[in-house]
């Protein structure tokens, strides 16, 4: 008898604790602002880059389907981030399915000619700005081909959510949008 209170109890304790598990699940893979958030990518040139390691960061998660909202992006961050430094945008772009390792070699080699080719115009208006830098080393992207990335940013697995981030130095969320920010919003969060 004691046994089968014990399985009956269990019963009736598991399954509001499972679906109490599931639905906080959800808010703990959501960003907040003013956290510190540690993210190690590596892009698809072989760099080590993280949220927290001393620039300033914006972070825009988009697919394979819509780059030029990132391009977008790029083209409203201010200029004078323009060959600075301390300041650092990584496109993360999520590969929505699962790919073998010969199309993750093949996709990979396209991001880096698109890279080579969005470099072309960030070096014009690096020129017009007679900003002395080779901007080929001032464009970061990372192919999420698992998913791991984009879930880390607060996306679920399989979404084709776009959103972007600013981490400070630290790796504290300073904002994120899940839209296009605007020229002035981006300009008054990266200051």
């Amino acid at each position: 008898m004691c046994l089968l209170v014990n399985v009956r109890a269990h019963q009736f304790f598991f399954l509001p604790q499972s679906i109490s598990f599931l639905l906080v699940l959800p808010l703990h893979a959501a960003l907040s602002p003013g956290q510190i958030y540690k993210l190690n990518f590596a892009d698809v040139d072989g760099r080590t880059l993280s949220t927290s390691d001393g620039h300033i960061t914006v972070v825009v998660l988009t697919t394979t389907a819509d780059p030029e909202k990132a391009r977008s992006v790029g083209d409203r961050v201010p200029d004078y981030c323009l060959g600075d430094p301390n300041y650092r945008m990584i496109t993360v772009l999520n590969f929505s399915r699962k790919h073998t390792g010969i199309v993750r070699r093949i996709a990979t080699m396209l991001v880096r000619h698109r890279l080579d080719e969005e470099a072309k115009r960030l070096q014009r208006r690096y020129d017009v700005k007679k900003i002395a830098r080779d901007a080929r080393h001032d464009t970061f992207a990372v192919a999420d081909f698992d998913g791991r990335l984009s879930s880390q940013l607060g996306a679920q697995p399989g979404s084709l959510d776009f959103r972007v981030f600013v981490f400070g130095r630290n790796g504290e969320l300073l904002q994120q949008w899940n839209d296009m920010p605007t020229a002035a919003d981006l300009a008054a969060v990266i200051k």
